[in-house]
């Protein structure tokens, strides 16, 4: 199998998730959930990423130019969005998948890897988001088929452009049928990377458990599937026209 060369835990626990926004945050002091524990692990787990970039390096450079002209805190702020380096970020979300029959791969916008949610491996990937809109990239996993499902590493990547990961706000957010919303940011500056390994969601003695991983390496798939020991054969591959 040949695409884009470009990737372990904790004690499962049990979080009912905020009150105030429904969401479990996944962080460093709080590593996994378990999806079967919430009455979770049926129908399509929905698995999203957004992101926008950062607005500090902007901020600088305004807040010393007010200090000269103090009448420009009452103009309009600039509208950012189409600066070279706004659009200039195209982060692609994937996911590497272990079926508990042998069979692994992954799901990817790159080489147009879009998977099946009704058929092995279960997952599909909707569409490729390049700007960071308000809907993003969105992936489906079907948990009514978890018993074939042995792994899921959800990853991050930067296509074909300058690492800007230390330039993003990005998060990737699980929506389960049932229970709270997960959130994982991938709020850590890691100027060069260019690759995330975000969360794995794992099949362990019947339980499904979700895992913040939040691992950034400088290479692309292949480095993350070296990381986790995916064993899978990688080449270089592009984006169609269409992809784009």
């Amino acid at each position: 199998m040949g695409f884009f060369d470009g990737l372990r835990g904790g004690r499962a626990e049990f979080d009912s998730g905020s009150a105030g926004s429904n969401a479990i945050e996944l962080h460093r002091r709080h590593q996994t959930v378990s999806l079967t524990k919430q009455d979770a692990a049926t129908g399509n787990l929905r698995v999203n990423l957004t992101w926008r970039m950062r607005t500090s390096d902007f901020d600088s450079t305004q807040r010393t130019s007010l200090f000269r002209h103090p009448f420009r805190a009452l103009k309009p702020p600039e509208i950012l969005g189409h600066g070279q380096s706004m659009v200039n970020v195209d982060l692609d979300l994937g996911c590497l998948y272990e079926l508990n029959d042998g069979t692994k791969g992954v799901v990817q916008p790159l080489g147009g890897y879009l998977g099946d949610v009704n058929a092995p491996p279960y997952i599909k990937l909707s569409g490729d988001d390049r700007f960071g809109s308000a809907s993003g990239e969105t992936m489906y996993v079907n948990l009514d088929h978890r018993d074939a499902i042995k792994r899921l590493l959800v990853f991050v990547y930067i296509y074909d452009q300058t690492p800007a990961f230390d330039r993003t706000h990005a998060m990737v957010t699980l929506y389960p049928s049932n229970g709270p919303r997960i959130e994982i940011g991938l709020d850590e500056r890691h100027p060069q990377a260019r690759s995330c390994a975000v969360v794995m969601i794992e099949n362990t003695k019947d339980e499904l458990i979700v895992r913040r991983e939040v691992k950034f390496v400088y290479g692309f798939q292949g480095e993350l599937d070296r990381l986790y020991g995916w064993g899978l054969t990688w080449g270089r591959g592009y984006k169609t026209k269409a992809e784009q």
